[in-house]
C-alpha cells in the first residue's frame, strides 16, 4: 500500500521498478474495484453481474488484461505449472458449457442464504467460486476480494474492511489442498475449519494494527505539537493520517493550515524524523513526504 500512495503523490514519478509497479497498480485496481462492488453490492446484492463489471475493473491494464476482462469464460480452463496441457493439471474447473448453471446456482446460495452463520457461509462461497473459476484470469483476486464483500453484505461487518490475503498467502500449500480435498474428498468441515481460522488469525492481527495505529495518532498529537509550537498540530495530525504520503504542495490546502505556516512546519516535522523524504524537491517539482511509522504499522513490516 505504501507503493501505491507513492505512485499517486508523486504523479508516477517513482523510483519503483517495472515489477514493484505492476503490483502496485494491481493494488490501486483491487482497490477501484472493491470500492465500486461495495457500493454495487449495497444497491442490487452480489449479482452475477456485478461480478463481471468488478472483474473488468480488477484486470483493467494489468496482469491478465488480455484474457476477456469481464466476460465469463467459453472455453475450458485448467490450473497448473505454466503452459502444461490439461492432462497434467492439478485442478479442472467445470466445463464451459455447465458454467452459467453453476453461476446461478452460486448466486442462488449466497444471496439466499438467510439465517446462515455469515462466516461459514462466506468459507462456502469462497470455495465455489474458485471451484467454478469462471474467468479466464483473475479469479484468484476476485475470490479474495468477495470474502469482506460476503461478510459486509451478511451484516457481520460495516463495510468491506476485512482483508484475508495474508493469511492466506502464508498458508498458500495449505488453502489449496484444503479446496481440492472438498472436490476429491469431501472434506467440506475441514475447509470450513481451516478458513474460521484464517479468520481468528486475521482479526487478531488486524485489531492489534487498529490499535497501534489509534495509539499512534495520540501520541502524534502530542509529539507534533512539542516539536513544532504550533496551534495548527492537531490539523497537521489529522492530515498525515488521511494521506501518509502526500507532495508537499498538498499539506497546506489538504490540511487548512496557513501556507506561510505549513511550509514552516514540514521542515521541522522532517528533521524530527516524524516525515521521511520519498522524493527530494527540484525545479518546479515539489518534495513528496511519507509518515513512515503508519505505514510500516499498516504494511505490518518496516518498508521505510
Amino acid at each position: 500500500m505504501g507503493e501505491v500512495l507513492e505512485i499517486e503523490a508523486a504523479d508516477d514519478d517513482t523510483h519503483l521498478d517495472s515489477g514493484r509497479r505492476d503490483d502496485a497498480e494491481e493494488v490501486r485496481n483491487y482497490r477501484a474495484a472493491l470500492i465500486f462492488a461495495a457500493g454495487a453490492a449495497r444497491a442490487r446484492g452480489l449479482s452475477l453481474h456485478l461480478l463481471r463489471e468488478a472483474h473488468a475493473i480488477l484486470m483493467d491494464g494489468v496482469r491478465g488484461r488480455d484474457q476477456s476482462p469481464g466476460a465469463f469464460r467459453v472455453e475450458q480452463n485448467w490450473i497448473g505449472p505454466a503452459g502444461c496441457p490439461i492432462e497434467q493439471a492439478s485442478f479442472v474447473p467445470i466445463p464451459q458449457e455447465h458454467l452459467a448453471t453453476g453461476l446461478e446456482r452460486w448466486a442462488t446460495f449466497t444471496s439466499n442464504a438467510h439465517g446462515s452463520d455469515p462466516l461459514i457461509l462466506t468459507a462456502l462461497m469462497h470455495l465455489e467460486f474458485e471451484a467454478l473459476h469462471p474467468f479466464k484470469d483473475g479469479n484468484g483476486r476476485l475470490g479474495r476480494m468477495l470474502i469482506p464483500l460476503q461478510l459486509a453484505q451478511s451484516g457481520a461487518l460495516s463495510g468491506p474492511h476485512f482483508f484475508m490475503s495474508g493469511y492466506l498467502e502464508a498458508n498458500r500449500d495449505e488453502y489449496v489442498h484444503r479446496m481440492r480435498r472438498v472436490s476429491s474428498h469431501g472434506e467440506w468441515s475441514e475447509w470450513v475449519e481451516f478458513f474460521l481460522a484464517g479468520v481468528l488469525d486475521q482479526a487478531v492481527e488486524n485489531r492489534g494494527r487498529a490499535e497501534r495505529i489509534v495509539a499512534l495518532f495520540q501520541e502524534m498529537q502530542h509529539d507534533i505539537a512539542a516539536k513544532t509550537h504550533s496551534q495548527y498540530a492537531s490539523l497537521a495530525a489529522e492530515f498525515i493520517f488521511s494521506r501518509p504520503v502526500f507532495p508537499s504542495s498538498a499539506f497546506s490546502v489538504g490540511s487548512g493550515i496557513p501556507k506561510p505556516t505549513a511550509l514552516r512546519m514540514l521542515p521541522v516535522l522532517r528533521d524530527h524524523g516524524i516525515l521521511a523524504t520519498v522524493r527530494a524537491a527540484s525545479g518546479r517539482r515539489p518534495a513528496v513526504y511519507a509518515f513512515r511509522d503508519l505505514i510500516n504499522i499498516t504494511e505490518g513490516r518496516d518498508v521505510l
